[in-house]
């Protein structure tokens, strides 16, 4: 088990060092996230082009146009804005079906293999080749729980997503400075607590994984477990949420500067994504085995400190 206290350095050293226990692993996640990654390049590669797509035609528009269009009509938004409600929303349409259809499911897939293999490597509970890797994930993995406490989570974060939605463009929309300073303050709010509770619906998931736990029941251990570590998961989630989207901008920026998506940029924007995957429930398992140890050496000295039964 890992010592009392790990820094953000302490857990990506403990996370490095499960694939290099076993480097079967590697190739046990290369084989696992091969589906994955042929899907997400069609999927980023749409993605891309209908914000681009979207991003041109509001260039096209003055910015003076959009603006008064808040309180007042005007015909040329109403034409940038036709143009895009006939074009724009089916592709994103298509993309949601591509997620919710496809890559949701393979997305789970890949959490469950790579959860339940570096845990058992984590824990040195036992040696097993490639071939042994393989035949657990098809015969022993647990699938049910962790669909259920997903489907939680994805509800949940839809919520939330949506009400940081909703505020975010009174940000730009509203006339005076207070106002704007006040949506961005309740957005920053927003992006906090939605960083801090990821983290919480994140153990959850591992929990159905790797314990007989599913729905609430897992988010809620996970909330308990994690009471005494709730900065350091956000800490956590800030940092691959913040990494996740340079990877993207950057993209973005290579394919608005050049008119489409390069499929090298697009390859390798998706490489760097599996494999932040990958580190992030790395890190994830050793985050729960260690606010795990804390909270049963929590449960022990209170049970030492406390007076003994008459």
């Amino acid at each position: 088990m890992p010592e009392a206290k790990l820094g953000f350095f302490g857990l990506l050293r403990h996370s490095l060092s499960i694939p290099f226990k076993k480097p079967n692993f590697i190739v046990f996640t290369i084989l696992t996230y091969l589906p994955s990654f042929c899907f997400l390049i069609m999927y980023e590669t749409l993605f891309q082009h209908t914000l681009i797509r979207a991003g041109k035609i509001l260039q096209d528009t003055p910015a003076a146009d959009l603006h008064r269009n808040v309180f007042s009509d005007s015909f040329q938004t109403q034409v940038a804005i036709e143009r895009m409600i006939g074009d724009i929303p089916l592709k994103f349409l298509a993309l949601c079906l591509l997620y919710l259809g496809i890559l949701y499911f393979l997305d789970l897939f890949n959490t469950i293999a790579t959860v339940d293999m570096a845990s058992i490597i984590y824990t040195e509970e036992r040696a097993m080749s490639l071939w042994d890797m393989l035949c657990r994930l098809v015969k022993e993995t647990r699938v049910k729980g962790p669909l259920i406490t997903s489907i939680c989570v994805l509800l949940l974060d839809s919520l939330l997503l949506f009400g940081m939605a909703s505020v975010a463009p009174y940000i730009y929309i509203t006339s005076t400075i207070f106002f704007s300073m006040l949506f961005s303050v309740i957005f920053i709010a927003f992006l906090v607590k939605y960083m801090e509770w990821s983290a919480i619906w994140n153990m959850g998931i591992l929990i159905s994984i790797l314990e007989d736990k599913q729905g609430d029941v897992a988010l809620v251990v996970s909330s308990y477990l994690s009471r005494d570590s709730r900065g350091f998961g956000l800490v956590l989630m800030l940092v691959f949420f913040a990494w996740n989207i340079a990877l993207r901008l950057s993209s973005l920026y290579v394919g608005w500067t050049r008119g489409g998506s390069a499929v090298v940029v697009i390859t390798g924007q998706v490489g760097a994504i599996c494999l932040t995957n990958v580190l992030k429930w790395l890190m994830f398992v050793v985050y729960f085995y260690d606010c795990k140890e804390k909270s049963l050496r929590k449960k022990i000295d209170v049970e030492e400190a406390s007076p003994p039964v008459q």
